[in-house]
């Protein structure tokens, strides 16, 4: 049979194939006003200099890039906190390690690798802690590099606080980015992935192999882990703006409720995709002009919500018109259409031009306490169980020797390998082969690219002018994706250290940093095999019974919903967690396919394919969802076919004997559930995977 192509998963957007390291680039994510405002900060200090040719305003112009590199976007307030922070510690840091220097190695080492436990572990708190923790990384390497004063260390650590404090005051004051525009974008993205979705349906339903299961497997998995992830991060760029302001504005309960209804009509699509995948050639020709119709609207709607400008409504609304199934059609079709057009007529109207000149204010729930967002992820890690905790101390353990190589062979160079170390290493095997193959991959290209351009130049400050459009280019390629943006930042590196150090040629500096770049990712991926891994198949297993709990739930919760026995609400939240777990479940796959011994191989594909089954089983929930309410004899029935699927899916989990299905067994609407447990039972049996292994060492 023909394959059908799907297409490839990017950073931002994982695809079908599990296997594959999501290293492609994301051109959506260049911004280049992030790279103008970096290059002004970083730029004008680096010209000051060369009018004035004061060494220490190296420092302030270093300390101004760092801070940018600290800099995620999103509100004000935890931006500030975070960029305040990485200055004060950047310049305690700098300052004081250039003063220990002098002390020799029995002080520096042990209160360096302190030092880097620390930042490494500040992923427990999430990316920007994580953020700032290795950019902090980064200045105590540099600080490595030479002996100071007292005097020295405090007009360094005093520069360096002014370098970030400048950044920060670009940043926050001047040059403020649009507050909502990360939410704006999070949530226009979540449309998009939509629109894919459904052109991804379109093109299924239209072509005569999309019959194959495999191919529908492969949409699932691509396109509801794209949307769901999409989903997630937009809530928590949303949630964090209202909490950051102490109150809910219009705008952002705007957003709330386009993230909602996003929300609601990826459920209907699910039921969408799982009925168009058992329908008949006629009921697939009924749905071809809501199919046709829906991703231009979509992607309407997605550049609307994106820039924050208005559509046109009337346009919208004809074609929500001419998208709907004829009277003859499926009922089946028409409830789903019908609630996928009233959420499409929601996310247009709240863009509509009344709506985006909205003011005013609504009370926002408050942040939680900072003792508890403080200590909560901190008792979650301190155990060894803990992939962060097992991170932070491999990270300190192989720091050691780079940083020997540091403080016994000072130079220019010899930093690059304790920074490439302790940065290319990952919690996850997987994630550190992705970041070794991009960072050695980028470096390389980038270091040709900056060895060209510094060799053509002839002079300081034709140097120092190419720092400003190097800076623009490095920055705002950083969201693209890891590789392009090292391979777009090393041209500024290299250029840099030929500004600083002018006694290297451009080509020693390439050389050294591609030596020590290679090298480090070697040590980190030879870490990552050898000091205390937590290899996959056991995550896999946890992960897959989580997602058997989970969807148990959720079946619960869509027939009390039917009954009258839980709202709406519920069986959304039980929707949301069942997704998210068949999310957890495959990224853990993912990682478990890249890991170079493949334990427990048949079990990981026996996990696979309780994936798919737990996909289609979510689909028939969706659908379920959709059915008229039973009544009288019929509720019975679902009430017992409720019980039976908790228990059988509590049964599966544990490895056990289903329970016997209840009276009615050929029932149309659970038939199909029935049957995919079943399956996913007989699927883990025979693998062996079950509640026994729980305590079984990886």
């Amino acid at each position: 049979m023909k394959p059908v192509p799907i297409r490839r998963g990017t950073l931002r957007e994982p695809g079908p194939d599990l296997a594959r390291l999501p290293v492609a680039p994301d051109l959506t994510g260049i911004s280049m006003i992030e790279g103008l405002r970096a290059a002004l900060a970083f730029g004008s200090i680096i010209l000051l200099h060369t009018w004035i040719a004061w060494p220490p305003l190296l420092t302030m112009a270093l300390a101004a890039n760092l801070t940018c590199f600290c800099d995620i976007g999103g509100p004000i307030r935890p931006r500030l906190r975070a960029l305040l922070a990485f200055a004060g510690l950047g310049g305690l840091f700098w300052g004081a390690f250039g003063v220990m220097e002098g002390y020799g190695p029995a002080l520096v080492l042990p209160v360096a690798l302190l030092v880097i436990f620390c930042c490494t572990f500040a992923r427990v708190w999430g990316v920007p802690a994580q953020t700032v923790g290795n950019v902090l990384v980064v200045v105590l390497c540099l600080a490595l590099d030479r002996a100071l004063t007292v005097q020295q260390g405090a007009i360094v650590a005093a520069m360096f606080w002014a370098g970030g404090l400048w950044a920060a005051f670009l940043a926050l004051v001047v040059w403020r980015l649009h507050p909502y525009r990360p939410a704006h974008t999070a949530i226009g993205g979540v449309w998009r992935g939509l629109s894919r979705l459904a052109r991804d349906l379109r093109r299924l339903s239209a072509d005569p192999h999309g019959t194959d299961p495999t191919v529908w497997e492969a949409h699932a998995r691509g396109h509801r882990r794209a949307v769901r992830d999409a989903i997630e991060a937009a809530r928590t760029l949303v949630l964090d703006l209202a909490r950051s302001r102490a109150r809910l504005s219009e705008r952002n309960a705007r957003a709330l409720i386009r993230l909602e209804a996003a929300e609601q009509l990826f459920g209907v699509m699910i039921a969408l995709s799982d009925y168009l995948e058992r329908a008949t050639p006629a009921q697939r020709a009924e749905a071809a002009r809501l199919l046709r119709l829906l991703p231009p609207m979509l992607k309407v709607l997605s550049r609307a919500i994106r820039r924050d400008r208005p559509v046109d409504l009337a346009r919208i609304e004809r074609a929500l018109v001419r998208a709907k199934p004829g009277p003859d059609a499926d009922p089946a079709l028409r409830r789903m259409a019908e609630r996928i057009l009233d959420r499409v007529r929601i996310g247009a109207k709240l863009s509509g031009p009344e709506d985006l000149a909205g003011g005013g204010g609504l009370a926002g729930a408050p942040a939680p306490p900072w003792r508890e967002i403080v200590s909560a992820p901190l008792r979650a890690n301190l155990t060894w169980s803990s992939a962060n905790l097992r991170h932070a101390v491999r990270a300190t353990v192989v720091a050691l020797p780079a940083l020997a190589v540091t403080v016994w062979w000072p130079g220019p160079f010899t930093h690059w390998l304790t920074i490439t170390v302790v940065l290319t290493m990952q919690p996850f095997y997987a994630a550190t082969w992705q970041r070794a193959l991009e960072r050695v991959g980028g470096t390389v290209l980038g270091g040709l690219i900056g060895a060209v351009l510094a060799f053509y130049a002839t002079s300081p400050p034709v140097l120092a002018a190419m720092m400003v459009p190097l800076s623009v280019i490095g920055f705002a390629a950083r969201g693209v994706s890891y590789g392009t943006f090292i391979a777009c930042l090393t041209p500024l590196v290299v250029v840099l250290v030929e500004l600083v150090e002018p006694g290297h040629s451009s080509w020693e500096i390439v050389g050294m940093r591609a030596l020590f770049t290679v090298l480090g990712g070697a040590v980190a991926v030879l870490a990552g095999l050898l000091l205390w891994p937590l290899w996959e198949p056991g995550r896999v297993r946890d992960a897959l019974r989580s997602a058997l709990q989970t969807h148990a739930r959720y079946a619960e919760a869509v027939v009390a919903e039917h009954l009258g026995e839980a709202t709406t609400a519920d069986a959304e939240a039980a929707a949301r967690a069942a997704g998210l777990a068949s999310n957890n479940l495959e990224a853990a796959l993912s990682r478990a396919l890249q890991e170079p011994r493949r334990r427990g191989h048949s079990r990981i594909e026996a996990a696979m394919v309780a994936d798919a089954t737990l996909r289609r089983m979510a689909g028939r929930l969706a659908i379920l969802r959709h059915e008229p309410e039973p009544v009288g004899a019929e509720a019975a029935t679902w009430r017992a076919w409720r019980d039976w699927l908790g228990r059988a899916l509590a049964a599966t989990a544990a490895g056990e004997r289903l329970p016997p299905k209840p009276e009615g067994a050929d029932s149309a609407v659970f038939g199909r559930i029935a049957a995919q447990v079943e399956l996913l039972a007989g699927t883990l049996k025979r693998a062996g995977i079950g509640a026994r292994e729980a305590g079984r060492p990886t």
